[in-house]
């Protein structure tokens, strides 16, 4: 499991490091079981009730829910998606757009809603992120929505200005090690992929780097461009034309495996073992949603992750598809959690 492998990485690089954070972590293992009993029992009710169903939805509109504005990778890649579920399933799929408060509001109404198929939330990693980040939640979102499938992965990148003198991570954790605090990471904001993904990093190599949040990726990414910070833990599909056209330094990604869209670059993890931090999307649906309806709507989604314009359209972004079934999303969902919720902790992150 990547905790484990980070735990042991931790034991390693910061000692001291991992007994605080150790202390300050409470295992959810009954929230655990509790939502990985309801990804697998949602593929496992009697066939007469599933034929029953299943044979009848869906009979109207599907709305999803995103809790980001228009226009953006997540929205992109989920009105594609909702394309080819209406022509698989024969009726509309709407994306509807709830922003703020971190994709809370989105994951707020779908956790309000019937359990009836009929309203399904576009999960991401923000979520994840958010259940242990926001104290006050209206809503648990392990315990309130059931996994549907996974759909897509995005790897992020650790990029530099060209003018820090690096070439890979073994030279930036030098680097850093010899300059204490001159060095700034920044990110789209507060609790951000990007910004846990940096918090992981420094937990994981003991360098003292400072973070700077923005209002979004893009100008975190100009004063970046600008050299006005030195590094960041951005997208790939939004660092990756600056990184083509030599404005900025590609040092590593993010993901336990190269990615396609830079293949010559190596991860992170060949450096900090067991590091990893990823921007992922699939599905949920409210609490108790009929398992029948559930595994209609994995079979269909994981129909249109096979679909070439599907996975082209993912490569033009630098994602890569992660079809998974809703036991194994479910499982992932947890993971994540868990992870983030650590990290979180330990670095003492609050919401902005």
């Amino acid at each position: 499991m990547i905790f484990a492998a980070m735990k042991e990485s931790w034991v390693c690089n910061v000692t001291s490091n991992r007994v605080l954070y150790d202390q300050q972590w409470t295992i959810m293992n009954q929230t655990r079981r509790s939502f990985l009993k309801r990804a697998a029992g949602a593929i496992t009710l009697p066939l007469g009730a599933s034929v029953a169903t299943a044979g009848s939805y869906p009979a109207r509109p599907v709305h999803i829910v995103l809790g980001f504005p228009p226009g953006g990778s997540s929205d992109v890649l989920a009105r594609l998606m909702a394309q080819l579920l209406e022509q698989r399933l024969k009726q509309p799929f709407i994306v509807d757009n709830h922003p703020g408060a971190g994709s809370n509001i989105g994951a707020e109404v779908v956790t309000k809603a019937a359990p009836d198929g009929y309203t399904l939330l576009w999960s991401t990693s923000a979520n994840a992120i958010n259940a242990t980040l926001y104290d006050n939640l209206n809503f648990n979102l392990m315990h309130d929505t059931v996994p549907v499938a996974g759909i897509f992965r995005v790897p992020n990148v650790m990029e530099v200005n060209p003018g820090v003198p690096v070439k890979n991570v073994a030279e930036f954790i030098a680097y850093a090690k010899a300059n204490p605090g001159k060095l700034n990471f920044s990110s789209g904001g507060i609790g951000t992929v990007g910004h846990v993904a940096g918090e992981l990093f420094k937990s994981m190599t003991g360098v003292d780097i400072r973070h700077v949040p923005y209002r979004g990726s893009a100008p975190a990414l100009i004063d970046l461009l600008a050299g006005e910070v030195q590094t960041m833990f951005d997208l790939l599909s939004t660092s990756i034309e600056s990184i083509r056209g030599d404005k900025l330094r590609a040092l590593a990604v993010t993901t336990t495996r190269p990615s396609a869209a830079l293949p010559t670059i190596p991860t992170v993890a060949e450096t900090v073992p067991g590091y990893e931090a990823s921007t992922w999307n699939g599905v949920s649906a409210p609490a108790n949603t009929p398992g029948d309806i559930v595994a209609t709507l994995n079979a269909a989604i994981l129909a249109g992750v096979a679909d070439q314009t599907y996975r082209a359209r993912l490569a033009d972004l630098g994602a890569e598809p992660m079809p998974m079934s809703a036991p194994d999303f479910g499982s992932l969902m947890t993971d994540e959690t868990e992870k983030w919720g650590k990290v979180i902790k330990f670095a003492n992150i609050k919401p902005g």
